[in-house]
């Protein structure tokens, strides 16, 4: 039976109290709990404060979190929408609706700080960090260590997520890895509320602390379901820091503990055909089960990509593969058969046997009770290959691609024959390949310094080089925050 996500009335109610700078006003507002009164609580009941942290992940998953009532505003998967668009793996391949075409496709978002979408990322991202520092506040603060497990626990996990929030502010808002280069306001306690934008070396300091002292918090957590983060998880987010900053050797140890003593598998050939809807799939490694009293329909990540959901992408804004993508795909591959071969129609290169309600009734599925994935093991497998083939490991990096590739090919010899630039060409490649779709994609062309090139299939840019660190790609501080935040407004002028 599906574990339905639900947020206690505690969590509820300071959740909903956490947002921009200008909710925190007041310090200690009646309606709500404060972080001392959590505190206090949690010492003699963790339920408390373990409320609180649910209400976390249920932000993840929560319409409206960007701060608009856009169709394109709910939680992370929304923004692993846009990471692929900007990548160029995903394209539009037809435009009715008008989601994604201008501000992002056309890239009019990350070229104009007054562009909502600029203020969607910040302000979801922010609010994730706002929560998190909340729960780590009522446990004591950034250096405390719960007596309690159940505390430990807790506190790993909010210290994981706002690692990661803060790991994906700096790869939308930060052209390339600078560590000398001011990007972000850095905010781990719920005092500060409007601070100046620091070097990038100081947030990638905090997150590396957040996920160390994560891994460690949760060793021994027995997670009661995926929606949770545990060891494995933390592990893995902290590969893809380190791999940003080119710290291979750590990439590969973070992975290989993942792989080894995860006790997770590979999807089979059929589960890649399956319909990525099921949690409880063994290669998935953190997502949302997502259930009919989550109430989510048109506006979610199903609503925007399925073909068989009530969704923009059967109704006129068609989501599909990049061309070029598609055509790199060898036949006998079983990814190629994800896609809606290229037959003159509205549906080509769709992911209609990657993505899909069970049901299979076109426009059918409302509400979502599809779930969403966040992490598979399959994204370690990919990140060993790559980190060994940076440390010159070639055996071990061609070993390990193949691994997965068995799963995909019936023959995977050719890789054998890889050497050099050409194996780490093949493991982005089939990065891009294996991770279509999930968010992935942009994390990839920035780590890699690649160069986007549009397929035909696009509706604006084909062909353009579009660089890694073209402005294009990253977004702006948004109008709000230079207005709101007085530090930054200064540092701008």
């Amino acid at each position: 039976m599906k574990n339905i996500l639900k947020i206690t009335g505690v969590a509820a109610s300071l959740l909903l109290s956490v947002g921009c700078s200008e909710d925190f006003l007041e310090k200690e507002p009646s309606e709500f709990l404060t972080a001392g009164q959590i505190a206090e609580a949690a010492e003699v009941n963790p339920d408390v404060v373990a409320g609180t942290m649910t209400g976390i992940y249920a932000l993840t998953i929560e319409t409206g979190t960007g701060g608009t009532g856009g169709h394109d505003d709910f939680g992370q998967k929304g923004y692993d929408i846009y990471g692929d668009m900007l990548s160029g793996d995903l394209a539009l391949s037809v435009s009715t609706y008008g989601w994604y075409r201008a501000s992002i496709t056309e890239f009019q978002a990350p070229q104009d700080f007054t562009n909502s979408d600029n203020y969607q990322v910040w302000r979801y991202y922010y609010r994730i960090v706002r929560s998190a520092n909340t729960v780590i506040d009522a446990l004591g603060g950034n250096d405390a260590v719960p007596e309690l497990d159940e505390n430990k626990y807790i506190m790993g996990q909010a210290k994981a997520i706002r690692a990661h929030s803060y790991f994906y502010l700096t790869q939308y808002f930060q052209k390339s890895y600078d560590p000398s280069e001011e990007i972000l306001p850095i905010y781990d306690d719920l005092e500060d509320q409007n601070g100046p934008k620091v070097p990038a070396s100081e947030i990638y300091g905090l997150i590396d602390s957040d996920l160390n002292d994560a891994i460690s918090l949760l060793d021994g957590f027995e997670r009661s379901g995926k929606n949770q983060i545990n060891k494995e998880v933390a592990q893995g987010i902290k590969a893809y820091v380190e791999g940003v900053k080119g710290n291979w050797q750590e990439v590969f140890d973070l992975t290989e503990s993942t792989i080894n003593n995860g006790g997770f598998s590979l999807m089979s050939a059929d589960e890649v055909l399956g319909g990525f809807g099921d949690l409880g799939t063994p290669g998935w490694m953190w997502g949302i089960d997502l259930t009919i009293d989550t109430n989510l329909g048109l506006v979610s990540w199903w609503g925007q990509m399925d073909y068989y959901t009530y969704s923009y992408a059967w109704a006129g804004d068609a989501k599909a593969i990049d061309s070029d993508l598609y055509a790199s795909i060898p036949e006998g591959d079983v990814r190629k058969s994800q896609f809606a071969a290229p037959a003159g129609a509205y549906t080509d290169l769709m992911p209609i046997n990657k993505f899909y309600d069970q049901e299979r009734v076109i426009g059918g599925q409302a509400p979502v009770t599809t779930d969403y994935v966040y992490m598979r093991v399959a994204e370690m497998y990919l990140l060993h290959a790559e980190a060994a083939a940076n440390l010159g490991n070639e055996a071990v990096a061609i070993s390990t691609l193949k691994t997965l590739l068995d799963q995909r090919l019936d023959d995977t010899s050719y890789v054998d024959g890889l050497s050099g630039q050409a194996l780490l060409d093949e493991i982005y490649l089939q990065t891009r390949i294996e991770l279509w779709g999930e968010g992935k994609s942009y994390l990839a062309l920035k780590r890699n310094e690649e160069t986007v090139v549009r397929g035909a299939n696009h509706l604006s840019f084909v062909g353009e080089p579009i660089p890694y660190n073209d402005e294009r790609l990253t977004f702006e501080i948004p109008e709000a925050e230079i207005q709101n935040n007085p530090a930054i407004n200064s540092q701008n002028d």
